[in-house]
C-alpha cells in the first residue's frame, strides 16, 4: 500500500473543514453571525478568495446578508435583479452552478467580474425544495472548482438554511407589522353612530379580511366587511388594493351595487385572479335606512333594542372575480333607532364540524343589543373564547341611535308591515341555506325588502 503524505494531509484538512461547517456551537449564534461564519469557514476551506449568501427578499430581489472579500460599496449589495449573475443563474435553475472566467463572462455577472474573480461555484440555500437564498464562493486565480467542491458549499448552504429562514421570517414579520399599521383603518363616524371593531389572523400578523367606515360627500356613512381569497401577507396586499379601489368609486356613486359592480370590473382587468367576498352599505344621514349590497358575502345581523339578533335578509350576488357583467342589486333595510349592527367574516362563525345554518343561528343567538365594544368583546368571547383562529376574523358593530328631534317613527319588524321611503317591507320566515346554494337565501327572522335600485345591469326590484 502506498502512502501519499500530500493527499492524505489534504484530506484530513477536508475533514476538518466538514466538521467546521457542522460544528453544533454554530447554532448558539445570532442569524446574521451564523451566516457570516459559515461563510467565513466555507471560503477558508474551498482556498476562496471571496464569498457571499444572499437571500431572496419579498421583492424577489436577491440581497446580500453576508459577505467574504466582497465590499457592499463596490457594488455587490446592488443586485438588481435574478438572471443577471451567478447567484440569479443558481437561483433559476435551483441547483449547483459552477462557471470559470468565461463562464462569468457569459452570464454577464459584472459585480463578481468587478472584483477580480476568475472562477466561481453557487449553490441554493433550499427550504421545503424553494429557493429561499444562494451561497456563492469565488477565486481570483485561474482554478476550476470541482464537483466536491460544489458538495462543499450545499452542505454549507444546508448548515445556513435554519438561520436564512429565521432571518427572511423576520423580514417578513417587520414587513407584516408595518402593512397592518398602515391598513388599519381610521374609523370615520356621523353623529348618532358608535362604532366597534375586532381583528384576529387566522395564520400570522395580518390576511385578507378587513373592514372599514368613511363618511361620503353626500354625508351618508359607507361600511365595509370584506375577505380576500387566500391567507398571509399576499391576502393582505391584494385586500389594501381591494379597500383603495373600493373608496374611490364610493365617491361616484352612493349605491352600493354599483360600487360592487365598478370594483369588479376594476380588479378583473388589472388583477384577475383576485377573489373576494364584500358587504358594502350605506348608513344615510338621517339613520333610518340602511342600503346594502353582497358579493357573496354573509348578510348583516341586526339587533333591535330588546329584540333577538335578526340576519338581513339582502339579496346576494356573485363574488368578486368571478364575472364582472353579473348584474349586482341593493336591497334597502330599515332601521330601529338603537339598532346595533353586526358586519363579519366567515371565520367568526364557519366550523368544519358544523353546517352554516346551524353556525349561522348561534351567531344570532350570541349577539346583543347596546354599546358596541362590549357588543363586540361578549361575542368573540362566545364564539372564539381562547381558541385560536383556524381563518381570518374581522368584525365591525354598528349602533345607530339618531337624535331624538330627526328620528323616525318605527315599527319592530314583527309587525305587519314597515313602511320606509314609500316601499314595503315584510319579515319572512326560513332557514339560510340557500344563501351558499342560489346566493340569494333568506334568513330566520329576516327581513326581506325590496330591492330598491341595481348596478345600472338589472331592474329596480326585488322578489315579491
Amino acid at each position: 500500500m502506498t502512502c501519499n503524505p500530500a493527499t492524505d494531509l489534504a484530506q484530513a484538512d477536508r475533514l476538518s473543514g466538514i466538521a467546521s461547517l457542522t460544528d453544533a456551537a454554530l447554532s448558539a449564534l445570532d442569524d446574521e453571525t451564523q451566516l457570516a461564519e459559515v461563510l467565513k469557514r466555507l471560503t477558508a476551506l474551498l482556498q476562496a478568495d471571496a464569498g457571499a449568501i444572499l437571500l431572496v427578499k419579498a421583492s424577489g430581489q436577491l440581497t446580500p446578508v453576508a459577505l467574504v472579500g466582497l465590499v457592499e460599496a463596490a457594488g455587490y449589495g446592488k443586485l438588481t435583479g435574478k438572471g443577471l449573475s451567478l447567484a440569479g443563474r443558481v437561483a433559476s435553475e435551483a441547483a449547483p452552478v459552477i462557471l470559470d472566467e468565461a463562464g462569468l463572462t457569459a452570464v454577464g455577472d459584472q459585480l463578481l467580474a468587478e472584483a477580480g474573480l476568475r472562477c466561481a461555484v453557487g449553490v441554493p440555500l433550499l427550504a421545503a425544495g424553494e429557493v429561499i437564498g444562494v451561497l456563492c464562493a469565488g477565486c481570483r486565480s485561474a482554478r476550476t472548482f470541482t464537483a466536491a467542491d460544489a458538495e462543499l458549499a450545499e452542505l454549507a448552504a444546508s448548515r445556513a438554511v435554519t438561520a436564512a429562514q429565521s432571518l427572511l421570517g423576520r423580514d417578513e414579520r417587520a414587513a407584516a407589522a408595518a402593512l397592518v399599521r398602515s391598513l388599519v383603518p381610521a374609523l370615520d363616524t356621523l353623529p348618532g353612530v358608535e362604532l366597534a371593531a375586532r381583528y384576529v389572523p387566522g395564520h400570522g400578523v395580518l390576511g385578507g379580511d378587513w373592514y372599514d367606515a368613511f363618511i361620503l360627500p353626500s354625508g351618508e356613512m359607507g361600511i365595509v366587511i370584506g375577505d380576500v381569497a387566500g391567507s398571509g401577507l399576499a391576502a393582505a396586499n391584494v385586500m389594501g388594493r381591494i379597500r383603495s379601489v373600493l373608496r374611490s368609486h364610493a365617491l361616484e356613486t352612493s349605491d352600493p351595487a354599483e360600487v360592487l359592480a365598478r370594483l369588479d370590473r376594476t380588479m378583473n382587468h388589472f388583477e384577475p385572479d383576485v377573489l373576494a367576498t364584500i358587504g358594502y352599505a350605506v348608513l344615510s344621514p338621517g339613520l333610518d335606512v340602511m342600503d346594502v349590497s353582497s358579493a357573496g358575502h354573509l348578510p348583516p345581523v341586526i339587533v333591535a333594542p330588546g329584540r333577538p339578533g335578526m340576519l338581513a335578509d339582502i339579496a346576494t350576488d356573485l363574488m368578486i372575480g368571478l364575472d364582472p357583467g353579473v348584474p349586482r342589486h341593493t336591497t334597502r333595510i330599515p332601521l330601529v333607532p338603537g339598532s346595533l349592527l353586526y358586519f363579519y367574516t366567515d371565520g367568526l362563525i364557519e366550523r368544519p364540524d358544523q353546517l352554516l345554518d346551524d353556525s349561522l343561528e348561534l351567531l344570532c343567538r350570541s349577539v346583543q343589543d347596546g354599546a358596541p365594544e362590549a357588543a363586540c368583546a361578549a361575542l368573540m368571547r362566545a364564539l372564539v373564547g381562547h381558541r385560536s383562529a383556524r381563518d381570518d376574523i374581522a368584525l365591525l358593530t354598528v349602533l345607530v341611535q339618531p337624535d331624538a328631534g330627526s328620528a323616525v317613527k318605527f315599527r319592530y319588524p314583527g309587525d305587519n308591515l314597515v313602511p320606509v321611503a314609500g316601499r314595503h317591507v315584510v319579515p319572512v320566515p326560513g332557514r339560510y341555506s340557500r344563501w351558499r346554494s342560489s346566493c340569494g337565501g333568506r334568513g330566520p327572522g329576516g327581513w326581506r325588502t325590496h330591492r330598491v335600485r341595481g348596478s345600472g345591469h338589472g331592474g329596480s326590484g326585488g322578489p315579491g
